[in-house]
């Protein structure tokens, strides 16, 4: 350098990037260390009331199709809420033993369709007769598929296949998890956009502008700004709703707005315990448990996704792949379990309620575990659970924009192990989201215009099993992402430090990190009987 010294060195900290961590810092309550009794309980109902919304909105897009009315609509909904928390007691006690909740599955919706649109029940003039046959071919079809999740849960096939995941690989996955749910986030507020916006405002307000103004001591406002904010819109919406704001509105506006227009509330039963085989004997059909398989398969690799998500906000280290196929074979009974009582759904990780654990920094178990009581509670004593069950749908999608963005932002932040200056990080990461997105695309669009999927043969089921995996975007995303990274330059000795694979090594076997014995081992000494490795 021509003239003159060199420029005076930058001071230390300035050449400090932020810290690689394990475990995610700021977490008031991990899995282990449970807030007090109070506030655990009403955390638990916040989750029961956040996972309430695709509890509905799946049996009220399913129901009608399959002939049902109120009534069934109801029941539908009580049974899949029983089940999803047997569901997620289970899979927090024997499972995943992570802060899951488990809920309805929107993969499996496609393929529950297209059995609605047999043929064979077609003809049948009774709609109530044309329910009980359409779910039980359904329930039949759920039987089948969910064995997929449990064989390659316990069999340790999933296991051998995670153990190949690494940091760049997980992005795409876990990130369109969240980010790929975008269609029932904005669109379904705009459904009632003078309910919906208010409440994506006020969320806004709640949990990130008012506890830093009022400079509270404790975190309340944010900790349970989900209660507060919909019962001040829910309020809202009913004041709209008696003033006759929607007197004259359209049949459609009037179904979004109004807090009357569910028919949830007077189709409950008072009190009903759902049970299995309720509504006859399951039917089945080779070409739609094919299909119904697929579609399973597609739900437990997006679970695989929110299950990391959920292990991270919940400051947990990474899941050692052993306990991970496990949870993904609790998953399968779940399918089972769902099947049996017939709730038309498979089971899967609910994404807005791990999207709730980063909202409130609280990932405990027991949190989940209550919210697990709740809906079982909630679905026996049926009007008092349909009346929670007829808040707006709206309000959902706005509570959504907020819990998929959180999931979507988890699954970038596995890029801190990445060399983000590596050509082939930036192509696999870039190429995996942008096919993640652009794929599914195609599939959706084709389907709204022509009707079908673009593989359309005279086979229902065979195009399901095409047109179903590849519609879905956290799939497509993990398909191309996880095939790249391990096909291209793996024998690069610096490629396994720019994918970040070295950084999970001490997880990818139970007992190498001391801190999976405490976050993942079985209770009551089962862990004698069912080892993990």
């Amino acid at each position: 350098m021509a003239g003159g010294g060199a420029a005076p060195p930058p001071k230390q900290e300035e050449l400090q990037p932020h810290p690689v961590k394990d475990q995610l810092p700021s977490v008031s309550y991990c899995i282990t260390s449970p807030p007090p009794w109070p506030e655990a309980v009403i955390l638990g109902f916040q989750h029961y009331i956040v996972m309430l919304g695709t509890s509905v909105i799946i049996p009220s897009a399913l129901v009608p199709q399959m002939g049902g009315g109120n009534e069934e609509k109801a029941r539908v909904i009580q049974t899949l809420l029983f089940v999803a928390g047997i569901n997620t007691l289970c899979q927090s006690f024997f499972g995943i033993r992570l802060p899951a909740v488990m809920g309805g599955s929107y993969t499996i919706v496609a393929p529950t369709i297209s059995i609605i649109m047999a043929g064979r029940y077609s003809n049948e003039a009774d709609p109530r007769e044309k329910f009980l046959r359409t779910m039980r071919g359904t329930q039949g079809a759920l039987i089948i598929a969910s064995t997929i999740q449990i064989i390659l849960g316990f069999s340790g096939l999933w296991r051998n296949v995670v153990k190949f995941l690494s940091p760049l690989s997980a992005v795409p996955l876990v990130s369109l998890a969240g980010f790929g749910l975008y269609e029932l986030g904005f669109p379904g507020v705009a459904k009632c956009v003078e309910i919906g916006l208010p409440e994506i405002i006020l969320m806004l307000i709640f949990s990130q502008y008012l506890p830093h103004a009022a400079l509270a001591t404790k975190p309340v406002f944010d900790r349970f700004s989900v209660i507060f904010t919909i019962a001040i819109v829910w309020l809202y919406a009913y004041i709209l709703t008696v003033s006759g704001a929607y007197k004259n509105a359209r049949t459609k506006t009037q179904v979004h707005c109004r807090v009357d227009r569910s028919g949830l509330v007077g189709g409950a039963p008072w009190i009903r315990v759902p049970y299995p085989f309720q509504w006859g004997a399951p039917t089945f059909d080779a070409g739609e448990s094919f299909a119904m398989m697929v579609a399973a398969f597609v739900a437990l690799v997006e679970s695989s996704g929110t299950f990391i998500a959920v292990s991270r906000y919940a400051s947990a280290t990474m899941i050692p792949p052993s306990v991970l196929g496990r949870g993904i074979g609790w998953q399968g009974i779940g399918t089972l379990l769902g099947a049996f009582f017939g709730t038309a759904n498979g089971t899967a990780v609910s994404v807005e309620n791990a999207g709730l654990l980063a909202l409130t920094h609280v990932g405990s178990r027991r949190v989940v575990q209550i919210s697990a009581g709740f809906m079982t509670f909630f679905s026996i004593l049926g009007k008092f659970g349909a009346i929670f069950a007829s808040i707006p749908l709206p309000i959902f999608a706005a509570l959504y924009c907020i819990f998929f963005a959180y999931i979507g932002a988890c699954g970038l932040s596995f890029l801190q192990f990445c060399n983000l200056n590596s050509f082939r990080t930036k192509f696999i990461m870039g190429f995996s989201l942008f096919m993640g997105l652009s794929v599914p695309q195609y599939f959706n669009e084709y389907t709204s215009v022509a009707g079908y999927g673009p593989v359309h043969t005279g086979a229902r089921w065979f195009n399901d099993m095409i047109n179903v995996p590849f519609s879905s975007k956290p799939f497509v995303a993990v398909l191309v992402a996880f095939f790249l990274d391990n096909t291209i330059q793996v024998r690069d000795s610096g490629v396994r430090r720019d994918r970040g694979y070295h950084w999970w090594d001490k997880f990818r076997s139970f007992k190498t990190d001391s801190r999976s014995e405490e976050f993942y081992s079985l209770p009551f000494n089962l862990k004698k009987f069912f080892p993990s490795v």
